[in-house]
């Protein structure tokens, strides 16, 4: 499969400290943001490389050649003329083939697992395939509301109304996309870089104003959730924190091919407060603190993912529609704090009939339910997950035993908002809430 790598931005913002280097040739811890994924392409068998570029474009074809020396084959597109984030494409479609190729970023740094990435677009069958994840500020990013069976809805730019809550699922970049996007729209190659004779501009092409989003709600594209690492160093700030996260070791530690480590959380009680059945949207109230925790397993390289059981659905009282808000309103204000769940696993199962309204197919005994284990055997499949290595936290009994089941080390919540008590259930420890665990174990 071909890797196109666009690397012709002029990173006007991180200019102010590398003011004489062109983004990708930016090094941290020595080496050059774009050798490293040339390297992590190059490992995982992606090695035929085409490169765009522009702004000191020279330095950067300086510094790769051929690629021969990396062990892999680089070819170039100069654009002499800025086209856009996408133009090059055109130019280059008799090159690409009729294959689905990777489309990067040369100006973020991540750590992916793009063989993982490649099955699901070929699983999928769809045309375009983009890379989605949670970050710390949804608020200000392009969102992806995605169908069940993760075809994109809709696409939600900056600029673009939103509803009141949302998934946080943001688009980070990366892409598989099938030629043939390019020959569905009507966009004449020959005038791209020329100048429009009614606008007198430059003919420009965007990748997601003008071959992307239309194509939501068609069917033909689809995301692809995961946490690996995926971030942006545009700004003097985020720079600095990927130096920080390359230092500890957690970009390369995020790739999905190498075990992970979780802290399962449970829902009521645990990250807002308990009420009994959460049956009403408005009653969900996040407990003092757990955001600030989240935050802290989002920085720690352990993944924050729910575990809830939600009975609530098979006895007819909340509709799985009904539930995504709730959960879009708990995602929508742990966001706002800057805190992120990589992913929310939920039972909608209860075996006992006899409820008005109940849902039949759904009155079953299950192996989901907790103190089942089903759901974070379900997550550690997913995301690759070690549970001797990782938390399960919760504030009653089937949380700790579900914990124990698969050999996770567990903790009893037991503070405001919880429903829990002072029993042993043969948890590891009792902390009055997920910042206390968060204070003593993710220091």
């Amino acid at each position: 499969m071909k890797t196109v790598i666009m690397a012709g931005g002029r990173g006007t913002r991180i200019s102010e400290l590398f003011p004489n280097i062109p983004k990708p040739l930016i090094q941290i811890e020595g080496v050059p943001v774009l050798e490293r994924e040339i390297v992590s392409l190059r490992d995982q068998g992606f090695k035929d490389i085409i490169m765009t570029v522009s702004h000191m474009g020279d330095k950067i074809m300086s510094r790769f050649g051929d690629g021969s020396k990396l062990g892999v084959s680089i070819q170039y597109y100069n654009e002499v003329t800025p086209l856009g984030n996408a133009g090059a494409l055109f130019k280059l479609r008799e090159q690409l083939g009729d294959e689905p190729f990777l489309l990067l970023n040369a100006d973020a740094v991540f750590d992916v697992d793009f063989n993982r990435m490649v099955r699901f677009h070929q699983e999928h069958g769809g045309l375009v395939t983009l890379f989605t994840h949670p970050n710390n500020h949804p608020y200000d990013s392009g969102l992806i509301i995605a169908e069940k069976d993760m075809s994109v809805q809709s696409w939600l730019a900056k600029e673009d109304i939103r509803p009141t809550y949302y998934k946080n699922r943001v688009n980070a970049g990366l892409h598989v996309i099938d030629p043939k996007v390019l020959d569905m729209v009507s966009i004449d190659a020959d005038k791209i870089g020329t100048v429009d004779e009614i606008t007198g501009k430059t003919v420009k092409v965007d990748l997601d104003r003008q071959l992307l989003k239309p194509l939501a709600g068609t069917g033909k594209m689809f995301c692809y959730d995961s946490p690996e690492y995926v971030k942006d160093m545009g700004t003097p700030d985020r720079f600095h924190q990927v130096e920080e996260d390359f230092k500890a070791g957690r970009v390369s530690a995020k790739n999905l091919s190498n075990k992970q480590k979780a802290v399962f959380l449970d829902r009521d009680g645990t990250i807002n407060k308990y009420v009994g059945f959460l049956r009403n949207i408005n009653d969900l109230e996040l407990i003092d603190g757990v955001a600030e925790a989240i935050k802290k397993i989002n920085a720690s390289g352990y993944l924050a993912i729910v575990v809830t059981n939600q009975p609530v659905i098979a006895r007819g009282e909340v509709t799985f529609q009904e539930l995504e808000e709730i959960h879009n309103k708990m995602e929508t204000e742990l966001g706002l704090q800057g805190a992120y769940l990589d992913a929310i696993y939920y039972c909608p199962h209860h075996p006992h009939k006899g409820y008005k309204g109940e849902v039949p197919e759904l009155k079953i005994e299950c192996d989901c339910s907790k103190p089942k284990p089903g759901m974070l055997l379900k997550a550690a499949d997913d995301y690759n997950i070690d549970l001797s290595q990782s938390y399960m936290i919760g504030d009653g009994e089937n949380d700790i035993k579900a914990g124990l089941a698969v050999g996770c080390k567990t903790i009893l919540v037991n503070g405001a908002g919880t429903d829990a008590k002072n029993e042993d259930f043969g948890q590891s420890n009792t902390m009055s809430s997920v910042l206390e665990f968060t204070k003593k174990y993710l220091k």
